[in-house]
């Protein structure tokens, strides 16, 4: 039975907005969580798909309806997937964008350019209640080169130093339309939505 309503495991008013785009056409509305005064999940996992899972399976249990949640991040090969899970705190608990875009900056201090391969991360979780035992799961990536100094006024996070070769611009650079059709969330997003609808076609 397709939902009335889908709870975002999220305060953040782009991914509300974002989703809300992609679930129009399924006349789904989806409602943040902090209408229902949701406390935030534990993010302990060790894997994107982990905390994915976490914040939907939260928003379920303390709503009873079904919930949606994306965890995503960064991945730079020269520092093994850092800051990876914890690019939204890589500064430290509590940290914000800046302090964050700073410590990566100093981490690759001096290393040369063709080992600034790095790549978005986004996973897209959909659970119908709590115990679901088969969420739907969506992932997607978005690959790049991480400069030495911030370009732009866009975006947010990292995006002032990752460079998109195929756009020849930084994130920061980009519109909010070329971003949301090339980023790794907008992908996840489309694979997400794909899948929905099959879903929705069989239930």
């Amino acid at each position: 039975m397709k939902p009335e309503k889908i709870v975002l495991a999220s305060g953040n008013q782009k991914k509300l907005k974002e989703l809300s785009e992609i679930l129009n056409q399924f006349e789904i509305d989806v409602v943040p969580q902090s209408q229902f005064n949701v406390t935030e999940a534990v993010e302990d996992g060790l894997t994107f798909v982990e905390n994915a899972i976490k914040k939907a399976r939260n928003a379920c249990e303390q709503t009873g309806l079904p919930s949606i949640s994306d965890d995503s991040g960064i991945e730079v090969d020269y520092l093994n997937g850092e800051p990876g899970i914890y690019s939204a705190r890589y500064a430290g608990e509590g940290a914000n964008d800046e302090a964050n875009l700073n410590k990566l900056i100093d981490s690759l201090h001096g290393v040369s350019a063709e080992l600034r391969t790095a790549r978005y991360q986004c996973v897209i979780v959909y659970m119908r209640h709590a115990a679901d035992p088969t969420p739907i799961i969506a992932q997607d990536c978005w690959e790049g080169v991480l400069l030495d100094e911030k370009i732009g006024d866009g975006g947010f996070g990292y995006d002032p130093i990752f460079f998109s070769p195929e756009h020849n611009k930084t994130a920061a650079q980009m519109t909010p339309e070329e971003k949301a059709a090339v980023s790794h969330r907008g992908k996840a997003l489309k694979r997400f939505a794909d899948t929905f609808k099959i879903y929705q076609n069989q239930n």
